[in-house]
C-alpha cells in the first residue's frame, strides 16, 4: 500500500507542477500586430499596436534574430493597453529578422519581419503611395531628376531625390534608371539598380538607392556579350576561361578607361538546369570569380526561361529572382541603354517543348512609351534585346518576329537614333539606316556574334577553332562610346584586335561524302541531303576563286582586292557556307555511326561573304577591308594558299 500511495503522491505532485507551470503561461498572453516590413532609423523607435488589450510589459525584453543566428536585445520603453514602442538595437541591420518576447527565462516566438534601416527624410507619401524612398549620393545628398520604376508606373525624384509610386507591385521589384555620370553598387558583377519587393500589394514599402558620382559623361566602352549558354558540358569551362582571360586582357589594356558590359541573353541553358546542376547560381559563381571590375547588366534571353513554368511570369521566377528585372532601362554618359524581353513564353506547359513567341508585350511598350517620355530626343538609344529584329535573305532583310508590335516599338522610337543590339543567331548581320527595311528611320541592328559560337561544339571537337554558324570567331564586340558618339567593332576571343576576316583558296577548298566515312548507309535521306550541301558548294576545282568572310560587315564597309600585277579585283557578294566551320565542327558531326538525324549546330549559308576570281593558281593577293570609322585591316594572301585546320587554328 505504500507504494502505490507514492506512486500517487508523486503524480499529484506532478499534476500541481503542470497545472501552475500552464497558469504561469497563460500570464505570458501577448498579442500584437507584427508588420511584414519594418521601416525603421538606425537606433529609432517603432510602435506596435496590440491586441485586445493584451501588451507587453515594460520589464520584457523585445528580441530581433537575424538569418546568421544573432540576436539584438530590443528595449521596450513604453507601454499601454493600445500600444508599446520599442528602441531598436544599434548594432540591428537591414534584414530578415525573427521576433521573440523575452520574460525572466521564457522566450516567446511572434513570427518574423523584414527590418530595412532607413535615413530620417522628413517626407510622409500620399495616400495610395506603395512603394516610396530617396535616391541619394555617396555624400548623402539626394539626387533630382532620376527616373524611378515597378515597371507599369514611370516616376522621376524631386529636387530633394524622394520619390513615390502608387504601385500595385505587379513585377515585384522597383528599379531606378541610373543617371549619366553615376554608378549603383554591385553585387560581384550584377549593378544593384534594382529591388525586390517584400510587401503584398497594398504594403507601404520604402526602398532608398544609393549613387556613386563618377567620370563617364566623356568616354567609355561597352562589351557586348552575346549567348554564353553555359550548361557544364562541351567542355564550356575551360573554353568559358579563355574566353574571360581573354576579356580580362582586354580590360587591362585599357585600365584607367570606364567599361561596362551587356550579356545579350542566353547566359546558361534552361535544359541543363536541372540534369546537369547548372543554373544562374553556377553562372554568377563562374562569371564573379573570373570577371572583376566588371557590371554587367543582362538581357532575358529564351533559354534563361524556366521550361517548367506555365507562363511567361512562372517560366521568368528564377530570372528575376537571381538576376535582374526582365526589362528596365539606364543610362551611361549621354547615352539611354533600355533592355527588353522579346521572348514569350505564354505557351509553356512545363515540358521541355519550350514553345515561345518573339514578340515584346504590351505591356513593355506602355512602360517604354512613359520611360522614353524623359529622354530628350537628342539622345541616342541602345535596345538591348535577346531576339534579332530583323533577318537577312536574298537582297536585303525581313521583319524577324511579331510585324504590329515591332511597328509599334519604332513608333516609340521614333525620332530617336536608336541601336538594336541582339543576339540569338549565333551568327553576326548588320543592319543600318538606308536599307530598305529600315526606310528613313536613324535605325540600326547589331546582330553580335555569341560568346560561345556554336554552343562550345567546334572549340569541343576542334581545340583551338572556335567559330559560329557563319564561320564568325566566338567573341565578342566593343563599343567605344564619346559623348553621343558610337563606335563599334568585334573582338574574337583568343585573335589580335586586328583579326576582321577571313580568306580561303577555294582551289584547295573541297569536302565529299569521302570525309565522312562513318555515316550509316541508312541515315535519312533528308540528313544526307545537309551533307551534301556541303560537298555541292566545294567540289574539287580550279577554278582560281578566293572566298572572303568579313562577319562584322555592312554596307558601309569596303572591301578591295588588287592581285600582284595591280589589278583589282570585284568582289562578288555572295550567301555562302564557311569551309573552317564545316571542317572543325560539321564533318566531325555527320561522321557519326549512330546517326540518325541531322545534328544540330551544323553549318548555315549566310550572308558576308566575298568572291572574286584570280587570273591563276599563283597569284597572290592583297586583301583590304575597310570599317565605317575608316579602320583598315590588310591580309598579304600568298597563293596557293593551304586549307587544313592546323593553317586556321588559334595559335
Amino acid at each position: 500500500m505504500r507504494k502505490y500511495l507514492l506512486v500517487l503522491v508523486i503524480l499529484f505532485q506532478y499534476i500541481t507542477c503542470s497545472n501552475k507551470e500552464e497558469n504561469i503561461a497563460d500570464e505570458f498572453d501577448v498579442q500584437f500586430e507584427l508588420p511584414a516590413l519594418i521601416d525603421i532609423t538606425q537606433g529609432g523607435e517603432y510602435v506596435f499596436t496590440v491586441k485586445n488589450g493584451k501588451a507587453p510589459s515594460s520589464s520584457d525584453s523585445f528580441i530581433l534574430e537575424s538569418d546568421a543566428g544573432i540576436s539584438f536585445v530590443c528595449p521596450i520603453i513604453s507601454t499601454s493597453s493600445e500600444s508599446f514602442t520599442v528602441r531598436l538595437a544599434s548594432e540591428c541591420k537591414s534584414g530578415y529578422h525573427k521576433v521573440f518576447i523575452k520574460r525572466d527565462t521564457r522566450k516567446k516566438p511572434f513570427g518574423g519581419t523584414h527590418i530595412t534601416i532607413v535615413e530620417n527624410i522628413g517626407f510622409e507619401p500620399d495616400e495610395g503611395t506603395t512603394i516610396y524612398g530617396i535616391v541619394s549620393s555617396g555624400d548623402g545628398a539626394g539626387v533630382g531628376n532620376v527616373v524611378v520604376s515597378d515597371g507599369v508606373e514611370v516616376t522621376v525624384t524631386n529636387g530633394d531625390g524622394i520619390y513615390q509610386l502608387k504601385s500595385a507591385k505587379q513585377q515585384g521589384h522597383v528599379f531606378i534608371s541610373i543617371p549619366g555620370g553615376y554608378e549603383v553598387p554591385s553585387s560581384g558583377v550584377l549593378p544593384q539598380f534594382f529591388y525586390k519587393l517584400k510587401g503584398a500589394p497594398n504594403v507601404v514599402e520604402r526602398v532608398d538607392f544609393t549613387l556613386r558620382k563618377v567620370n563617364n559623361q566623356d568616354s567609355y566602352k561597352v562589351f557586348m556579350l552575346g549567348d554564353m549558354h553555359l550548361a557544364n558540358r562541351t567542355d564550356d569551362a575551360r573554353q568559358f576561361t579563355e574566353f574571360t582571360t581573354d576579356l580580362t586582357a582586354y580590360m587591362d589594356r585599357h585600365r584607367g578607361e570606364k567599361m561596362y558590359a551587356i550579356a545579350l541573353g542566353d547566359m546558361t541553358w534552361d535544359l541543363y538546369w536541372y540534369s546537369n546542376n547548372y543554373s544562374f547560381p553556377q553562372y554568377l559563381n563562374d562569371v564573379n570569380s573570373q570577371l572583376k571590375d566588371l557590371q554587367i547588366f543582362h538581357v532575358m534571353g529564351n533559354h534563361d526561361n524556366d521550361f517548367q513554368g506555365t507562363s511567361d511570369f512562372t517560366a521568368e521566377i528564377k530570372y528575376r529572382d537571381q538576376i535582374a528585372p526582365t526589362y528596365y532601362s539606364f543610362n551611361i554618359g549621354k547615352v539611354h541603354y533600355v533592355v527588353m524581353d522579346n521572348i514569350d513564353c505564354s505557351e509553356y506547359d512545363g515540358t521541355t517543348s519550350r514553345k515561345y513567341k518573339k514578340i515584346i508585350s504590351e505591356e513593355q511598350l506602355k512602360w517604354l512609351e512613359k520611360d522614353l517620355s524623359y529622354v530628350e530626343k537628342s539622345t541616342p538609344i541602345v535596345v538591348a534585346m535577346h531576339a534579332q529584329v530583323f533577318y537577312p535573305i536574298a537582297g536585303g532583310f525581313k521583319y524577324d518576329y511579331d510585324v504590329i508590335n515591332t511597328e509599334k516599338l519604332f513608333d516609340a522610337l521614333a525620332g530617336y537614333e536608336a541601336h538594336f543590339v541582339t543576339g540569338h543567331t549565333h551568327m553576326t548581320f548588320n543592319v543600318r539606316p538606308g536599307d530598305a527595311i529600315v526606310g528613313d528611320r536613324n535605325f540600326y541592328e547589331h546582330n553580335t556574334g555569341a560568346v560561345c559560337a556554336s554552343w562550345w561544339w567546334s572549340g569541343h571537337l576542334t581545340p583551338g577553332v572556335h567559330v559560329s554558324l557563319d564561320g564568325t570567331p566566338g567573341g565578342y564586340a566593343v563599343w567605344n562610346v564619346s559623348g553621343t558618339n558610337l563606335k563599334w567593332k568585334y573582338k574574337a576571343t583568343g585573335w589580335p584586335e586586328d583579326y576582321q576576316f577571313r580568306s580561303y583558296d577555294l582551289n584547295n577548298v573541297r569536302f565529299s561524302m569521302a570525309d565522312v566515312p562513318l555515316m550509316p548507309s541508312n541515315v535519312p535521306d533528308a540528313t544526307r541531303r545537309v551533307y551534301e550541301q556541303y560537298v555541292d558548294a566545294y567540289p574539287a576545282n580550279n577554278s582560281n576563286e578566293v572566298l572572303i568572310n568579313i562577319w562584322n560587315w555592312n554596307r558601309n564597309w569596303i572591301l578591295t582586292v588588287v592581285d600582284q600585277d595591280g589589278n583589282n579585283l570585284v568582289p562578288q557578294e555572295v550567301w555562302a557556307y564557311d569551309p573552317l566551320h564545316i571542317a572543325a565542327l560539321s564533318v566531325k558531326r555527320f561522321n557519326q555511326p549512330n546517326l540518325t538525324s541531322t545534328p544540330s549546330f551544323v553549318t548555315q549559308k549566310f550572308t558576308h561573304f566575298f568572291k572574286v576570281k584570280a587570273n591563276d593558281a599563283d597569284t597572290d593577293l592583297v586583301i583590304t577591308v575597310q570599317d565605317e570609322f575608316g579602320n583598315r585591316w590588310t591580309e598579304n594572301m600568298e597563293r596557293p594558299k593551304v586549307f587544313s585546320i592546323d593553317e586556321y587554328k588559334r595559335k
